[in-house]
């Protein structure tokens, strides 16, 4: 797993909050707010002004800012991608972030039963989420629609239990899942919304990258 110092150098080198450390990314220690220039000996040398990037290196960085969020290797990405052009039935950059969004462990943290998509990976790969009441510890496991996802009994009953009961009380769950706060639960009810994802980073641009 990537250590804390990686995954803030990440978020330095990329230029913007990735929000790769949960709950710490909107504080004072948050790399970005401490160290807001790109980590190595030159980094803080440039007075504030951005690096002027070319065409490819522009595509390449959006395509390291959308990998590193879903914390997927560069095979598993170039993987996803691969899929998304080979669909003729639907748009090529939202039928490659549906398809990260339908990850399990994305999934997980969508509901809001992690705080980041990195400790919802680590929960997936210890067991402790069950997929139609079935344990699995795959983090790229694809939640298709219908599928229940859920804490074991385990986990309910432990302290990660307990702080759950508060958290997921005021957890918003996207509309393409549906939460259960009781239960510990949540459900696939549809297809991913992907808009904010869409928006915020250059989809097209990573597309056009791979298809070079």
């Amino acid at each position: 797993m990537p250590t804390i110092e990686s995954k803030c150098k990440r978020c330095r080198r990329a230029g913007e909050k990735l929000f790769l450390k949960g709950d710490r990314c909107s504080t004072p220690k948050c790399a970005m707010v401490r160290k807001p220039y790109a980590p190595g000996f030159h980094g803080g040398k440039r007075g504030g002004r951005p690096a002027r990037r070319s065409e490819f290196g522009a595509q390449l960085n959006e395509k390291q800012k959308l990998r590193f969020l879903y914390g997927v290797s560069e095979s598993q990405f170039s993987t996803y991608v691969a899929k998304a052009l080979a669909n003729k039935t639907q748009d090529v950059a939202m039928s490659l972030v549906q398809s990260l969004e339908s990850r399990l462990d994305n999934v997980v943290f969508r509901l809001g039963f992690a705080v980041s998509r990195s400790l919802a990976r680590q929960m997936v790969s210890h067991g402790h989420i069950l997929v139609n009441n079935k344990r699995v510890t795959i983090a790229s496991f694809k939640v298709k629609d219908g599928d229940e996802v859920k804490l074991t009994d385990g986990v309910k009953a432990g302290a990660l239990g307990t702080h759950l009961e508060i958290t997921l009380k005021k957890h918003e769950a996207p509309v393409w899942l549906q939460l259960n706060p009781k239960d510990k639960s949540g459900k696939r009810v549809g297809a991913p919304v992907v808009d904010e994802i869409m928006t915020t980073y250059n989809v097209r641009a990573i597309i056009e990258f791979y298809s070079r």
